[in-house]
C-alpha cells in the first residue's frame, strides 16, 4: 500500500501536469477503438508493453483472461456485460484476448486442486476447462512449457467463445469487427500475435503492419 500511495503522489507531481487536458477531455465521454481482454496477473499491464494513454482501451481483467460462452453469460455475467457495453454502445472495431507466460490459472487447471476454500475460483476456472483439450490437439508450442502451451490454448479457445455470442458473429460476418488472439511473454515482455496460417508471430513492425492491413515500410 505504502508503494500504492506513493504513486499516486507522484503522479500528481510528476505525470498530471502532462496529462491534465486529456482527462478534461475524457471527462465528458470515451471512445475507445479496442476491446482488452488480459488476465489480473499483476505482471500483466496492457497500456504499458502497449504504450497506450487514458481512453485508448476498454480493459477487462480476470483470473486467466477467460470469456464465458453466450450459452454461460446468463450465470456469468460481468465479461459479457463488458462485452455488450464495448461493442453496442462504444462500437469497438477490435477485440483482443491477450494471455501470458507462467499464467498461474492456467497451472491452477493443470495441477489443481485449488486451496481449499476457493470453490467461486474453481467454478471461473471451469471456463478454461475446454482449453485443455485444445491443447492436447494442438502440437505448436511442443517446445514451451505445459502451462505456457495452455495458455496459448486458452488464448484461442476464448477467441472461440467469443464468437459464440451472435451480436459479435454478426459483426465479424459484416467486418466491423475484428477479434485477435495475443500472448504476452513475460520474461521477455514480447507480445505474439496467432495469425491462423502462420501461428504465433512476434508483433514486430512487419506483423503490425500486416495487423492492420498496411503495406509494409
Amino acid at each position: 500500500m505504502k508503494k500504492l500511495i506513493q504513486g499516486l503522489i507522484d503522479f500528481r507531481r510528476h505525470t498530471l501536469p502532462a496529462y491534465r487536458l486529456t482527462f478534461a477531455k475524457l471527462a465528458q465521454s470515451q471512445n475507445p477503438d479496442c476491446l482488452f481482454i488480459a488476465c489480473a496477473d499483476s505482471r500483466v499491464v496492457p497500456n504499458l508493453f502497449a504504450s497506450t494513454n487514458p481512453g485508448d482501451l476498454f480493459v477487462v481483467r480476470n483470473v486467466g483472461n477467460l470469456v464465458p460462452t453466450h450459452a454461460a453469460a446468463a450465470t456469468d455475467q460481468s465479461v459479457s456485460s463488458a462485452l455488450e457495453y464495448s461493442v453496442l454502445v462504444l462500437g469497438v472495431s477490435d477485440i483482443v484476448v491477450c494471455g501470458h507466460s507462467n499464467c498461474g490459472a492456467m497451472k491452477g487447471l493443470l495441477d489443481g486442486p485449488l486451496p481449499e476454500g476457493a470453490a467461486t475460483l474453481a467454478g471461473w476456472l471451469a471456463h478454461g476447462k475446454s482449453s485443455l483439450d485444445r491443447m492436447v490437439k494442438e502440437n505448436e508450442g511442443m517446445q514451451f512449457p505445459i502451462h505456457d502451451r495452455l495458455s496459448r490454448a486458452n488464448v484461442l479457445e476464448q477467441v472461440d467463445h467469443l464468437r459464440s455470442f451472435p451480436f459479435v458473429r454478426q459483426r465479424i460476418s459484416e467486418e466491423k469487427i475484428r477479434v485477435h488472439g495475443w500472448w504476452f511473454d513475460v520474461g521477455s515482455a514480447d507480445v505474439y500475435a496467432h495469425e491462423p496460417e502462420l501461428g504465433w508471430v512476434l508483433i514486430d513492425e512487419v506483423e503490425g503492419a500486416r495487423i492492420l492491413g498496411e503495406p509494409v515500410a
